[in-house]
């Protein structure tokens, strides 16, 4: 939006007059709570019929509506007409009200500052040397900005800025300054610091570095407008990196911080002021970004390591796709994608068809509420290749109506589609990692929300693959009803595999069946020991024919019901 367009918008709106209307309240009734006071003003607005049906004195009380008269008792009116002449350019006789405020700004009152500071226009970076690459992390209050920030710094070797670390030490080093006095109210209450300030403070940030390879900038912008003015007067960022994260847990990390930090902006009065003002400018602000190709979203409400993890195989693949990066937690061949064995095609080139999508509070989006999700039973089928899960699964689908959800399913599936996500999933498992585990829960989540409405329950095969994705998911969701376990012996399951890949066009060799073999034994037991602690956990015998596994299973199925 230009400045016509503004100016255009607060006359179209009747802004000014609205402006005129509430100080006068203010400064009429001087409430002990003048944003309490404000929001009842705002109510009256919406009930008159909107900004035009305002006038001057419409929040003046009734007891002082009167203003004390001017002049030995004349009325302004009056005043003006004996004082200035018939022929006066003055605009009060153009005007019934204020004339329209052509820009409010702290940065145009000067007033409050005792520098007069004005924004040039001028070259932040050298033109005639690369531009280094701009990472711009963003989310609520809370959703760890900071931190994966710092991580993100590190591992590449950039610089890291904090825009609000930045506004702070300004703070305290002007605090006899009127206006950073004013700024460091507006920001202790929970509101924005004025675009002007911020735009400003960061490029003399970024002029003070120009030899770095790499920036990234912590908590900027915060709204569309914000990150206009930094396209226009500084660059268009390389990468931005949205972090989700439910509203309870940016609440309760915003608290706990408080507790620890004593930072003034974390009260409860301001977090509360500060998680609205989030909410209402996070989706407009993610879309833009969207719209441009730039965002990439994670979900933050998990552990930060995971978090990270996630998010340096999305830069790697986002901003260094020909480079060498570091190999990923976890070295385990991409063969255990899937009970089945099946390869998966690592090398396909995947058009980038945009993000995934969570919502601002890091919520899936797809299908039905959480509270709902928590209420389905979910079981979870965890044996070794050769076991006879599929088979078993599908009987069980078939008697009791549940959803089966595979893994290794749901991520072939993401694969072919070509979404940001595929490519983070490609490129982790071509270093021989498994997919992130973050990604994998996603997934599921969003397969469950979809089948809400038609299904009796979920049967949950392949997974969790560690204690961790255990962890989270009993955290995201719920722990589940019941963990069956497929107990067989390794030479029996080696017998299946080959007689199962008999006249297929893959034949799994003995190296290669003891190896999956392998996989299975270290990744199951520890977390059926996990879960021998926490639910319940049934092993069934999977040595007999598949009848009298069946007949096992549902026996150990109907004690949940």
């Amino acid at each position: 939006m230009n400045t016509n367009d503004a100016k255009e918008y607060l006359a179209r709106r009747e802004i000014p007059q609205l402006f005129e209307s509430l100080l006068n309240g203010l400064m009429c009734s001087k409430p002990e709570d003048p944003v309490e006071y404000l929001e009842s003003c705002l109510q009256k607005v919406k009930e008159l019929g909107g900004c035009d049906k305002v006038k001057w004195d419409t929040f003046v009380s009734q007891e002082k509506k009167t203003l004390p008269p001017l002049n030995g008792g004349q009325s302004r009116r009056s005043f003006l007409r004996n004082v200035m002449p018939e022929n006066s350019n003055f605009p009060y006789r153009r005007y019934d009200r204020l004339p329209p405020i052509h820009q409010f700004s702290i940065e145009s009152d000067t007033d409050l500052s005792e520098t007069a500071e004005l924004i040039e226009e001028y070259e932040v970076f050298d033109p005639t040397r690369p531009r280094p690459k701009i990472i711009l992390v963003i989310g609520g209050p809370g959703s760890g900005k900071g931190t994966q920030s710092l991580k993100i710094a590190e591992r590449y070797g950039f610089q890291y800025i904090s825009v609000g670390e930045l506004l702070r030490k300004k703070i305290h080093s002007t605090s006899s300054n009127r206006k950073w006095s004013l700024i460091a109210k507006i920001i202790t209450t929970g509101e924005l610091a004025p675009q002007e300030t911020t735009i400003t403070e960061i490029k003399q940030k970024l002029m003070q570095i120009p030899d770095e390879e790499g920036i990234v900038i912590d908590g900027f912008p915060r709204d569309v407008a914000q990150a206009l003015s930094f396209e226009d007067q500084i660059c268009t960022p390389d990468l931005v990196v949205f972090l989700a994260c439910a509203n309870q847990r940016l609440k309760e990390r915003l608290l706990k911080r408080a507790e620890q930090q004593g930072r003034p902006d974390d009260n409860l009065k301001a977090t509360q002021r500060r998680l609205m003002n989030f909410k209402q400018n996070a989706a407009p602000l993610v879309k833009y970004f969207q719209e441009k190709g730039l965002i990439m979203t994670f979900d933050a409400d998990r552990d930060e390591d995971e978090v990270f993890y996630d998010i340096s195989m999305a830069v790697d693949s986002k901003l260094f796709p020909n480079k060498e990066a570091a190999a990923g937690s976890g070295d385990l061949d991409p063969s255990v994608l899937s009970d089945t064995g099946e390869n998966v095609d690592t090398g396909s080139d995947y058009e980038d068809q945009g993000d995934d999508q969570l919502n601002i509070f890091g919520e899936d989006t797809v299908g039905g509420s959480m509270e709902d999700l928590r209420k389905c039973k979910i079981i979870f089928m965890i044996g070794g290749p050769g076991s006879g899960k599929g088979t078993q699964c599908g009987k069980l689908v078939e008697k009791y109506g549940f959803t089966h959800l595979s893994t290794g399913e749901l991520l072939r599936n993401e694969l072919s589609s070509g979404s940001e996500r595929s490519k983070v999933i490609r490129d982790t498992m071509a270093r021989g990692a498994l997919a992130p585990a973050g990604i994998v829960l996603e997934l599921l989540m969003e397969a469950m929300r979809a089948n809400l409405g038609s299904t009796k329950g979920f049967l949950i095969d392949d997974y969790p693959r560690e204690v961790k994705q255990g962890e989270e998911f009993g955290r995201r969701i719920r722990d589940p009803h019941l963990v069956i376990s497929l107990d067989c012996s390794a030479d029996t399951m080696t017998d299946r595999l080959r007689r199962r890949s008999q006249g297929s066009p893959r034949t799994d060799d003995s190296t290669t069946i003891t190896k999956r073999l392998e996989t299975y034994y270290r990744a199951s037991i520890p977390v059926m020991a996990y879960y021998e602690t926490k639910t319940q956990l049934r092993k069934i015998n999977a040595e007999g024919a598949p009848e009298e596994v069946f007949l096992q299973l549902c026996t150990a199925i109907d004690s949940i019901f």
